[in-house]
């Protein structure tokens, strides 16, 4: 489509009814990172750090994100820049290798910490909404009322690599540790048990890949053309009572179950994607 051909959303000829003010949460700064998070201390519960105690190897199996808590705070003496201070935190599920036969599956907790530096401009109007709650003032809040809001996009992290580690062995660096007074209970109910820090023999360290988008947001009021209300134009489709076959027969056979997707050329020029990672 060329430029005669797009269709101008503000052209008088596109049925603009009217113009209309909408609170919305305007994006001033965003930024993406890639963090390889290298030898992250995974915390056990009393009675799977035993099973780690007896380990002779782990695999990890995979990670994911329990929950990623957020603070922002502005810049000394630079206007309208704001840090945002990361606390990511990761349930870590590995096969524990007692020695020959079916490996344990075990769970634990990795943190890891951020702090990036963006603008989110500056404003003094304090903020209060209708939104009644019991017992709701808090006094740290209520001085941040005119403060941007951090917003958080992850996906579930790579387990990269995740290693056995004896106390006792002169090359092990173990000083990574955290105070479980810390982790907000929301994040240990997540575990069967508490979790425990001291008293163990063996401790497990992993790398994982982390992708993150962060971005800072302020309310705003915006002036947009309205065409029309957003009116559904598809009805709802209830629960079928058809017989479990006729289902069935609706689905498209999986080809692609059955014949993986070969290399292909740009995989084979591509020095980059020697590492078994291959465009589709």
């Amino acid at each position: 489509m060329n430029e005669k051909q797009r269709v101008n959303p503000f052209s008088p000829c596109n049925d603009i009814k009217d113009s209309v003010c909408i609170h919305t949460d305007k994006v001033y700064d965003s930024c993406k990172d890639k963090d390889c998070i290298e030898d992250a201390r995974v915390f056990f519960t009393a009675c799977d750090q035993e099973t780690i105690d007896r380990a002779v190897n782990v695999k990890a199996r995979k990670a994911e994100i329990i929950w990623v808590f957020s603070d922002v705070e502005p810049v000394p003496f630079n206007g309208g820049y704001y840090t945002v201070d990361l606390k990511f935190f990761f349930r870590i599920t590995l096969d524990v290798f007692l020695g020959v036969g079916k490996p344990t599956k075990v769970e634990g907790l990795a943190t890891f910490d951020k702090k990036v530096i963006l603008y989110g401009s500056e404003g003094n109007a304090k903020v209060f909404e209708s939104k009644y709650s019991y017992d709701s003032f808090d006094e740290q809040l209520w001085q941040k009322t005119n403060m941007p809001k951090a917003v958080v996009e992850v996906v579930d992290p790579l387990v990269l690599s995740a290693k056995l580690v004896d106390i006792n062995d002169k090359m092990c660096c173990c000083t990574d540790d955290i105070d479980f007074s810390t982790v907000p209970e929301c994040i240990c109910r997540v575990f069967d048990n508490s979790l425990v820090l001291g008293g163990e023999r063996k401790r497990v360290f992993v790398t994982i890949g982390l992708f993150s988008i962060v971005r800072i947001e302020r309310s705003v009021q915006l002036l947009i053309p309205a065409y029309d209300f957003c009116i559904p134009q598809k009805e709802c489709v209830g629960a079928s009572e058809d017989c479990p076959c006729d289902i069935f027969e609706k689905i498209d056979f999986p080809f692609e179950e059955f014949f993986p997707p070969e290399r292909t050329d740009c995989c084979l020029s591509a020095p980059e994607h020697d590492h078994g990672y291959c465009c589709r």
